[in-house]
């Protein structure tokens, strides 16, 4: 941790205490989690406190942490053909994060000290994930939080129109979820005789993919080359 960052930390906790808490980052790199019903004051302070003065919000992005510290893939070694295998079928196995399953990041950036941190929130609800707008604090916050909630379902409370921004009109699901089918809900189609886009269940023979390991090849070593062999 340097000594910069460390200042800075010490800093948030002065201003914030008890109501974040310091989550593991990379040494260059601080962030905290709080509380969905603590967001809107700590916004407030990041930004309103003059040793802090968060004055951008750079992003904000959605999180499924549906599969979050599930190994799905054995991938320390590999078959001949170069694939590796699942360890256990996805659909063999409950889901184990479905509590507190949505949340969100924000990234925020001190143009007056040079700082940046990063803030997670989770949603109290799976079933409806809710947490309040920070529009109010960041207007910038308007498409971030829309898109939130197309790719993601989350709602915004407070939003001053919160409505699919990526999607299509009719789209069905929210397509970043972990467990939205990757052929999707449905394809769409120009019908000549109604002379319009049409809506259909999609056709698409679903199919499991599974990543590739590419392994270490001696044949490619650079002290095994000669070099007055031209290449």
């Amino acid at each position: 941790m340097s000594e910069r960052i460390e200042a800075l930390a010490q800093k948030v906790d002065a201003q914030l205490q008890a109501r974040v808490r310091r989550l593991p980052s990379l040494a260059r790199e601080l962030a905290y989690e709080c509380d969905a019903d603590a967001l809107l004051e700590v916004c407030r302070t990041l930004r309103d406190a003059p040793q802090l003065k968060f004055e951008m919000l750079m992003d904000l992005a959605g999180v499924d942490y549906l599969t979050y510290g599930r190994d799905d893939w054995q991938t320390s070694s590999a078959t001949r053909t170069g694939f590796s295998r699942a360890r256990v079928a996805h659909e063999e196995r409950p889901d184990v994060n479905e509590a507190r399953r949505f949340g969100v990041v924000y990234n925020f950036l001190s143009v007056t000290h040079n700082q940046r941190v990063r803030l997670a929130v989770r949603c109290a609800d799976t079933a409806e994930p809710v947490l309040d707008s920070v529009v109010g604090v960041w207007a910038g916050a308007n498409w971030f939080e829309r898109e939130a909630f197309d790719l993601f379902g989350i709602l915004f409370r407070g939003h001053p129109d919160l409505r699919r921004i990526l999607t299509d009109y009719g789209f069905i699901g929210h397509a970043f979820r972990k467990d939205f089918p990757l052929i999707g809900n449905v394809e769409v189609q120009y019908d000549a005789e109604q002379r319009r886009v049409v809506y259909q269940p999609v056709s698409i023979t679903p199919r499991v993919l599974v990543p590739k390991v590419i392994r270490h090849d001696n044949r490619y070593e650079a002290a095994l080359r000669d070099p007055e062999v031209p290449r």
